[in-house]
């Protein structure tokens, strides 16, 4: 079904700077007002800000929980995917996207941008770690909106993306 609104999933750090989260609250809102729903991990920091753009923009988003409860969600998740299977979950997160935006994290944000890599996800980092092979680097939230859409779009003209998962 290719009627579906593109999925970009928006990783970044739990607690962030004042910068950073202007940073991401500009790519949710990019990403909504290009028809995109904003997926994250639906707790604080880059994922709200993310979510918080998106909704402000009329957009949709998903947040991707580690937990068991819906109500851990921030204020900004119109659909909470609860999982219960603590930071195993940024696995679903990533996979859920058709693309990845990486703003500034840790090891967890880190770990997102290698399963996108490892499942030929595109990456899109703005301020985040750019030195991983693979990674397409942006100077700005509205560039990385853009190109994590455009890429998504590319990539399922194409047909599904090729799995590392599913390899022998």
């Amino acid at each position: 079904m290719t009627d579906r609104p593109l999925r970009i999933t928006v990783v970044g750090g739990g607690r962030c700077d004042t910068q950073i989260a202007s940073d991401a609250e500009r790519v949710g809102a990019a990403i909504a007002r290009g028809g995109g729903v904003v997926v994250s991990g639906g707790l604080g920091g880059v994922m709200e800000a993310a979510s918080r753009g998106a909704i402000e923009a009329g957009g949709t988003t998903i947040g991707v929980l580690p937990g068991e409860h819906a109500e851990d969600a921030n204020d900004f998740v119109t659909i909470p995917i609860v999982t219960g299977v603590g930071q195993a979950r940024n696995i679903v997160n990533v996979l859920t996207g058709e693309a990845v935006v990486a703003l500034k994290g840790a090891g967890g944000t880190l770990s997102e941008i290698a399963v996108a890599v490892k499942s030929n996800i595109p990456v899109i980092a703005l301020n985040s770690w750019s030195e991983v092979d693979g990674v397409l680097v942006v100077d700005s939230p509205e560039k990385a909106a853009e190109t994590a859409l455009e890429l998504a779009r590319t990539s399922r003209a194409a047909g599904r993306r090729p799995s590392a998962w599913s390899r022998p």
